[in-house]
């Protein structure tokens, strides 16, 4: 099991707490959100969880649409937060790769930005398969693959973090790679699409839906800047419903 702050997180957790409090970065409030919940609304509640859930934001979106929550992260700092904002809610410290919970326990897995994250995400795909009922989702936002490894993201600035990104230079290469912006220094994985798309094959899981969303909102000119190189892809898995046993 790997170290918490291995990747940052846990001496960035109190930026990025105070960086959420306005609502979300761009990427969440402006691109994501919108089709995040509209997928999620589709299922009509059930028991949800949020696989790093950072300080509950998703979570507590979840909330109306008639989920019964649960957030999990490694990161003490984000559990504390996340609770003291949804103090009726139920937020777990834990690690992606051994999800503390029996199999089938819930109607929808959300990884919300954060297979980018892990370093062993074919076992948290796993483990999410694993908690997920029949016929439930898993719902999954994810930075795109062509993006974090082509020489024309290297040549921009990153839209969230306004950092001068380089490129990898070789797309099918996996690499763990450093950004910094806003008091935040944390890792992310660039890995070729057809690992994500394997790894929830071998699971068992069907894709139900695929999109490459586009700002709904947001500033002019960085709505501009996204469509000409948009960075952020989304994908829904669902398992196969139980199927019906004969009666004699």
């Amino acid at each position: 099991m790997r170290d918490a702050d291995e990747n940052g997180w846990v001496s960035s957790a109190e930026a990025w707490i105070t960086r959420s409090a306005d609502g979300g970065d761009f990427s969440r409030r402006h691109v994501l959100d919108a089709p995040m919940m509209e997928r999620a609304e589709v299922l009509g509640g059930g028991d949800a969880l949020d696989v790093g859930c950072g300080e509950g934001r998703f979570c507590r979106m979840l909330q109306p649409l008639g989920f019964r929550t649960i957030g999990l992260d490694p990161v003490p700092a984000m559990v504390s937060a996340a609770q003291q904002q949804d103090a009726d809610g139920t937020y777990v410290q834990g690690f992606a790769e051994a999800l503390p919970f029996v199999d089938a326990s819930f109607d929808l897995v959300v990884s919300y930005l954060s297979l980018i994250d892990i370093d062993d995400a074919e076992t948290a795909i796993a483990e999410m398969a694993r908690v997920l009922r029949p016929g439930g989702r898993v719902l999954i936002a994810n930075l795109a693959s062509f993006a974090t490894s082509s020489y024309i993201f290297g040549k921009r600035r990153c839209a969230d973090t306004g950092e001068q990104l380089r490129p990898l230079g070789h797309y099918l290469r996996t690499e763990k790679m450093w950004f910094a912006w806003d008091g935040l220094r944390v890792q992310n994985w660039h890995r070729p699409l057809s690992h994500y798309m394997q790894w929830f094959v071998a699971q068992g899981l069907a894709l139900t839906h695929f999109d490459e969303p586009q700002p709904t909102t947001g500033p002019a000119e960085r709505i501009a800047s996204y469509q000409e190189m948009p960075y952020l892809m989304m994908m829904e898995w669902q398992k196969p419903p139980k199927a019906p046993q004969n009666i004699e």
